[in-house]
Protein backbone atom coordinates (compact mmCIF):
# COMPACT_ATOMS: atom_id res chain seq x y z
CA UNK A 1 0.00 0.00 0.00
CA UNK A 2 1.36 3.60 -1.21
CA UNK A 3 1.69 6.22 1.42
CA UNK A 4 -1.07 8.06 -0.11
CA UNK A 5 -3.26 5.54 0.73
CA UNK A 6 -2.10 4.53 4.19
CA UNK A 7 -2.83 8.36 4.88
CA UNK A 8 -6.11 8.59 3.14
CA UNK A 9 -7.41 5.88 4.89
CA UNK A 10 -6.52 7.76 8.07
CA UNK A 11 -7.51 10.77 7.54
CA UNK A 12 -10.75 8.90 6.88
CA UNK A 13 -11.00 7.60 10.29
CA UNK A 14 -9.94 11.16 12.27
CA UNK A 15 -11.97 14.29 12.54
CA UNK A 16 -12.69 15.38 9.20
CA UNK A 17 -13.08 19.39 10.66
CA UNK A 18 -9.06 19.45 11.81
CA UNK A 19 -8.11 17.51 8.32
CA UNK A 20 -9.97 20.26 6.45
CA UNK A 21 -8.58 22.89 8.23
CA UNK A 22 -4.97 21.82 7.54
CA UNK A 23 -6.19 21.46 3.67
CA UNK A 24 -7.77 24.86 3.41
CA UNK A 25 -4.79 26.58 6.01
CA UNK A 26 -2.10 25.29 3.20
CA UNK A 27 -3.70 25.68 0.58
CA UNK A 28 -1.20 28.56 -1.07
CA UNK A 29 1.79 26.26 -0.31
CA UNK A 30 -0.08 23.56 -1.17
CA UNK A 31 -1.27 25.34 -4.70
CA UNK A 32 2.43 26.33 -5.36
CA UNK A 33 4.27 23.95 -4.63
CA UNK A 34 2.07 20.98 -6.68
CA UNK A 35 2.11 23.35 -9.75
CA UNK A 36 5.69 23.14 -9.76
CA UNK A 37 5.82 19.00 -9.11
CA UNK A 38 2.87 18.46 -11.61
CA UNK A 39 5.10 20.68 -13.81
CA UNK A 40 8.07 18.66 -12.97
CA UNK A 41 6.22 15.23 -13.17
CA UNK A 42 4.87 15.87 -16.69
CA UNK A 43 7.89 16.88 -18.06
CA UNK A 44 10.05 13.78 -17.23
CA UNK A 45 9.81 10.57 -18.22
CA UNK A 46 12.04 9.06 -16.17
CA UNK A 47 13.66 9.60 -12.68
CA UNK A 48 17.35 10.51 -13.03
CA UNK A 49 19.75 13.18 -12.13
CA UNK A 50 18.35 16.34 -13.45
CA UNK A 51 14.47 15.45 -12.39
CA UNK A 52 16.56 15.90 -8.60
CA UNK A 53 18.08 18.71 -9.20
CA UNK A 54 15.04 20.71 -9.90
CA UNK A 55 13.41 18.80 -7.26
CA UNK A 56 15.79 20.45 -4.78
CA UNK A 57 14.71 23.46 -6.54
CA UNK A 58 10.99 23.58 -6.15
CA UNK A 59 11.73 22.21 -2.09
CA UNK A 60 14.35 25.07 -1.91
CA UNK A 61 11.91 27.49 -3.31
CA UNK A 62 9.44 26.12 -0.73
CA UNK A 63 11.76 27.39 2.30
CA UNK A 64 12.26 23.62 3.51
CA UNK A 65 15.78 24.65 4.16
CA UNK A 66 18.70 23.74 2.42
CA UNK A 67 20.42 21.93 4.59
CA UNK A 68 16.82 19.84 4.88
CA UNK A 69 16.24 19.33 1.54
CA UNK A 70 20.03 18.28 1.16
CA UNK A 71 19.04 15.38 3.86
CA UNK A 72 15.46 14.33 2.43
CA UNK A 73 16.75 14.48 -1.73
CA UNK A 74 19.96 12.00 -0.37
CA UNK A 75 16.96 9.73 1.47
CA UNK A 76 14.81 9.86 -1.79
CA UNK A 77 17.73 8.66 -4.08
CA UNK A 78 18.06 5.64 -1.74
CA UNK A 79 14.80 4.93 -1.95
CA UNK A 80 14.31 5.15 -5.59
CA UNK A 81 16.98 3.27 -5.87
CA UNK A 82 15.66 0.41 -3.59
CA UNK A 83 12.18 -0.01 -5.10
CA UNK A 84 13.67 0.48 -8.70
CA UNK A 85 10.78 3.55 -9.03
CA UNK A 86 11.24 4.44 -12.55
CA UNK A 87 7.60 7.00 -13.06
CA UNK A 88 7.91 10.39 -11.62
CA UNK A 89 4.67 10.33 -10.27
CA UNK A 90 5.28 7.81 -7.84
CA UNK A 91 8.06 10.04 -6.47
CA UNK A 92 5.50 12.27 -5.29
CA UNK A 93 4.12 9.60 -2.51
CA UNK A 94 7.59 8.77 -1.59
CA UNK A 95 8.21 12.08 -0.95
CA UNK A 96 5.43 12.35 1.65
CA UNK A 97 6.54 9.75 3.36
CA UNK A 98 9.92 11.01 3.67
CA UNK A 99 8.70 14.57 5.10
CA UNK A 100 6.49 12.89 7.75
CA UNK A 101 9.70 10.80 8.58
CA UNK A 102 11.98 13.72 8.91
CA UNK A 103 9.35 15.84 11.09
CA UNK A 104 8.98 12.87 13.32
CA UNK A 105 12.43 11.67 13.71
CA UNK A 106 13.85 14.93 14.55
CA UNK A 107 13.91 14.14 17.90
CA UNK A 108 11.98 12.60 21.22
CA UNK A 109 10.36 16.14 22.10
CA UNK A 110 6.43 15.98 22.46
CA UNK A 111 4.03 18.02 20.02
CA UNK A 112 1.65 18.11 23.18
CA UNK A 113 1.59 21.40 25.34
CA UNK A 114 2.67 20.35 29.17
CA UNK A 115 -0.21 20.64 30.56
CA UNK A 116 0.28 20.15 34.41
CA UNK A 117 -2.56 17.42 35.83
CA UNK A 118 -2.46 18.77 39.00
CA UNK A 119 -2.07 22.59 40.16
CA UNK A 120 -1.08 25.48 38.09
CA UNK A 121 0.62 25.66 34.49
CA UNK A 122 2.56 28.04 33.29
CA UNK A 123 2.99 29.26 29.71
CA UNK A 124 5.67 31.95 28.79
CA UNK A 125 5.27 33.02 24.90
CA UNK A 126 8.57 34.51 23.71
CA UNK A 127 9.33 36.38 20.13
CA UNK A 128 9.47 39.54 18.11
CA UNK A 129 6.97 42.00 17.63
CA UNK A 130 3.83 41.72 15.44
CA UNK A 131 4.61 37.67 14.80
CA UNK A 132 0.51 37.24 16.60
CA UNK A 133 1.81 36.55 20.19
CA UNK A 134 -1.16 38.01 21.54
CA UNK A 135 -3.63 36.86 19.51
CA UNK A 136 -2.45 33.28 20.25
CA UNK A 137 -2.57 33.85 23.95
CA UNK A 138 -6.03 35.30 23.06
CA UNK A 139 -7.00 32.42 21.34
CA UNK A 140 -5.52 29.49 23.54
CA UNK A 141 -7.24 31.05 26.32
CA UNK A 142 -10.62 30.74 25.01
CA UNK A 143 -9.81 27.14 24.13
CA UNK A 144 -8.82 26.12 27.97
CA UNK A 145 -11.45 28.07 29.19
CA UNK A 146 -14.10 25.81 26.36
CA UNK A 147 -11.88 22.85 28.28
CA UNK A 148 -13.39 24.08 31.65
CA UNK A 149 -10.52 25.34 32.85
CA UNK A 150 -9.59 28.34 35.10
CA UNK A 151 -7.21 31.44 32.87
CA UNK A 152 -5.25 34.01 33.57
CA UNK A 153 -3.53 36.31 31.64
CA UNK A 154 -0.22 38.35 32.44
CA UNK A 155 0.68 41.22 30.52
CA UNK A 156 4.29 40.93 30.75
CA UNK A 157 4.76 43.35 27.46
CA UNK A 158 5.10 46.90 29.57
CA UNK A 159 7.02 48.71 26.69
CA UNK A 160 5.29 48.64 23.60
CA UNK A 161 2.43 50.61 23.20
CA UNK A 162 -0.70 49.50 23.52
CA UNK A 163 0.54 45.97 23.97
CA UNK A 164 -1.52 45.63 27.69
CA UNK A 165 -4.47 47.06 26.21
CA UNK A 166 -4.62 44.56 23.57
CA UNK A 167 -4.27 41.97 25.93
CA UNK A 168 -6.53 43.33 27.85
CA UNK A 169 -9.44 43.07 24.49
CA UNK A 170 -8.55 39.60 24.20
CA UNK A 171 -8.97 38.93 28.25
CA UNK A 172 -12.43 40.88 27.74
CA UNK A 173 -13.29 39.22 24.28
CA UNK A 174 -12.68 35.45 25.83
CA UNK A 175 -13.82 36.60 29.73
CA UNK A 176 -10.42 36.13 31.14
CA UNK A 177 -8.54 37.95 34.07
CA UNK A 178 -5.82 39.73 32.99
CA UNK A 179 -3.04 40.39 35.29
CA UNK A 180 -0.90 44.22 34.77
CA UNK A 181 0.94 46.62 35.87
CA UNK A 182 1.43 50.52 34.41
CA UNK A 183 3.47 50.61 30.87
CA UNK A 184 6.68 50.75 31.40
CA UNK A 185 7.03 48.71 34.77
CA UNK A 186 9.33 45.88 35.39
CA UNK A 187 8.20 42.64 34.02
CA UNK A 188 9.71 40.58 36.22
CA UNK A 189 7.59 42.48 38.55
CA UNK A 190 4.36 41.65 36.85
CA UNK A 191 5.19 37.93 36.20
CA UNK A 192 5.51 38.02 39.82
CA UNK A 193 1.85 39.45 41.01
CA UNK A 194 0.47 37.26 38.20
CA UNK A 195 1.59 34.24 39.61
CA UNK A 196 0.68 34.85 43.03
CA UNK A 197 -3.08 35.97 41.42
CA UNK A 198 -3.13 32.46 40.08
CA UNK A 199 -2.22 30.33 42.85
CA UNK A 200 -4.58 32.42 45.17
CA UNK A 201 -7.67 32.29 42.73
CA UNK A 202 -6.68 28.39 41.79
CA UNK A 203 -6.04 29.05 38.41
CA UNK A 204 -5.35 26.11 36.09
CA UNK A 205 -3.62 28.15 33.13
CA UNK A 206 -1.81 31.10 33.74
CA UNK A 207 -0.63 32.22 29.56
CA UNK A 208 2.30 35.02 30.06
CA UNK A 209 2.82 37.38 27.31
CA UNK A 210 6.44 39.14 26.81
CA UNK A 211 8.67 41.72 25.05
CA UNK A 212 9.72 41.19 21.78
CA UNK A 213 12.01 44.29 20.91
CA UNK A 214 14.78 42.47 18.98
CA UNK A 215 16.88 45.84 18.51
CA UNK A 216 18.92 45.11 21.86
CA UNK A 217 18.92 41.82 21.80
CA UNK A 218 21.26 41.65 24.85
CA UNK A 219 18.71 43.49 27.12
CA UNK A 220 15.98 41.46 25.88
CA UNK A 221 17.77 38.23 26.67
CA UNK A 222 18.53 39.22 30.00
CA UNK A 223 14.54 40.55 30.55
CA UNK A 224 13.36 37.05 29.86
CA UNK A 225 15.91 35.12 31.98
CA UNK A 226 15.07 37.36 34.83
CA UNK A 227 11.54 36.37 34.18
CA UNK A 228 11.76 33.11 34.07
CA UNK A 229 13.82 33.44 37.21
CA UNK A 230 11.30 34.64 39.16
CA UNK A 231 8.11 32.51 37.51
CA UNK A 232 10.59 29.25 39.15
CA UNK A 233 11.54 30.82 42.24
CA UNK A 234 7.57 30.79 42.89
CA UNK A 235 6.78 27.78 41.37
CA UNK A 236 9.63 25.36 41.00
CA UNK A 237 9.51 23.50 37.56
CA UNK A 238 7.81 26.38 35.79
CA UNK A 239 7.38 27.81 33.44
CA UNK A 240 6.06 24.47 31.69
CA UNK A 241 6.45 25.65 28.41
CA UNK A 242 8.64 28.41 26.63
CA UNK A 243 6.82 28.57 23.35
CA UNK A 244 8.61 30.84 20.44
CA UNK A 245 5.66 32.70 18.21
CA UNK A 246 6.90 32.91 14.40
CA UNK A 247 5.19 34.52 11.50
CA UNK A 248 5.55 31.64 8.77
CA UNK A 249 5.15 34.66 6.01
CA UNK A 250 8.89 35.79 6.97
CA UNK A 251 10.11 32.39 5.80
CA UNK A 252 13.69 31.91 6.22
CA UNK A 253 13.89 34.71 8.72
CA UNK A 254 11.88 32.83 11.12
CA UNK A 255 14.30 30.34 10.78
CA UNK A 256 16.66 32.98 12.37
CA UNK A 257 14.75 34.60 14.94
CA UNK A 258 13.90 31.17 16.28
CA UNK A 259 17.99 30.31 16.45
CA UNK A 260 18.71 34.07 18.08
CA UNK A 261 15.76 32.85 20.76
CA UNK A 262 17.39 29.42 21.44
CA UNK A 263 20.66 30.85 22.06
CA UNK A 264 19.14 32.68 25.06
CA UNK A 265 15.88 30.92 26.45
CA UNK A 266 15.11 27.26 26.82
CA UNK A 267 12.64 27.42 23.84
CA UNK A 268 10.92 23.91 24.20
CA UNK A 269 8.27 24.27 21.29
CA UNK A 270 7.33 26.55 18.32
CA UNK A 271 4.14 28.14 17.53
CA UNK A 272 3.68 29.23 13.93
CA UNK A 273 1.49 31.74 12.85
CA UNK A 274 -0.40 32.54 9.50
CA UNK A 275 0.56 29.77 7.78
CA UNK A 276 -2.50 29.53 5.94
CA UNK A 277 -1.22 33.34 4.09
CA UNK A 278 2.32 31.95 3.15
CA UNK A 279 2.84 30.13 -0.41
CA UNK A 280 6.38 29.04 1.62
CA UNK A 281 4.85 26.22 4.59
CA UNK A 282 7.83 24.21 4.00
CA UNK A 283 9.32 25.99 6.75
CA UNK A 284 7.87 23.63 9.54
CA UNK A 285 10.37 21.49 8.04
CA UNK A 286 13.19 23.78 8.42
CA UNK A 287 12.56 24.53 11.70
CA UNK A 288 12.01 21.25 13.24
CA UNK A 289 15.17 19.49 11.31
CA UNK A 290 17.53 22.41 11.90
CA UNK A 291 16.86 23.60 15.19
CA UNK A 292 15.15 20.33 17.03
CA UNK A 293 12.26 22.38 18.54
CA UNK A 294 8.86 20.32 17.83
CA UNK A 295 6.53 22.78 16.51
CA UNK A 296 3.22 22.99 18.92
CA UNK A 297 0.66 24.98 17.57
CA UNK A 298 0.00 26.32 13.88
CA UNK A 299 -2.23 29.38 13.14
CA UNK A 300 -4.22 28.27 10.05
CA UNK A 301 -6.77 31.05 9.93
CA UNK A 302 -8.26 34.34 11.74
CA UNK A 303 -11.13 32.06 13.74
CA UNK A 304 -10.82 31.00 17.70
CA UNK A 305 -10.38 27.24 16.37
CA UNK A 306 -8.21 28.09 13.68
CA UNK A 307 -4.81 27.32 15.84
CA UNK A 308 -4.41 23.61 15.79
CA UNK A 309 -2.15 21.08 17.52
CA UNK A 310 0.43 20.80 14.68
CA UNK A 311 -0.01 16.72 13.43
CA UNK A 312 2.94 16.13 10.71
CA UNK A 313 1.02 13.84 8.76
CA UNK A 314 -2.35 16.31 8.51
CA UNK A 315 0.31 19.11 7.05
CA UNK A 316 1.98 16.53 4.91
CA UNK A 317 -2.28 15.76 3.83
CA UNK A 318 -2.72 19.40 3.85
CA UNK A 319 0.48 19.58 1.26
CA UNK A 320 -0.83 16.87 -0.96
CA UNK A 321 -4.25 16.39 -0.76
CA UNK A 322 -5.31 16.22 -4.19
CA UNK A 323 -3.29 13.94 -4.72
CA UNK A 324 -4.49 11.84 -1.77
CA UNK A 325 -8.14 12.30 -2.71
CA UNK A 326 -7.21 10.93 -6.34
CA UNK A 327 -6.06 8.05 -4.70
CA UNK A 328 -7.23 4.15 -5.50
CA UNK A 329 -8.94 2.23 -3.11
Amino acid sequence: MSFFKKLKEKMSQQTTAVSEKFKDGLSKTRNNFSEKMNDLVSRYRKVDEDFFEELEEILIGADVGFDTVMELIDELKKEVKRKNIQDPKEVQSVISEKLVSIYENGDDSSSAINVQKDGLTVILFVGVNGVGKTTTIGKLAHQYKSQGKKVLLAAGDTFRAGAIEQLEVWGERVGVEVIKQVAGSDPAAVMYDAVHAAKSRNADILLCDTAGRLQNKVNLMNELAKVKKVIEREIPGAPHEVLLVLDATTGQNALVQAKTFKEATNVNGIVLTKLDGTAKGGIVLAIRNELHIPVKLVGLGEKMDDLQPFDPEKYVYGLFSNLVEETEE
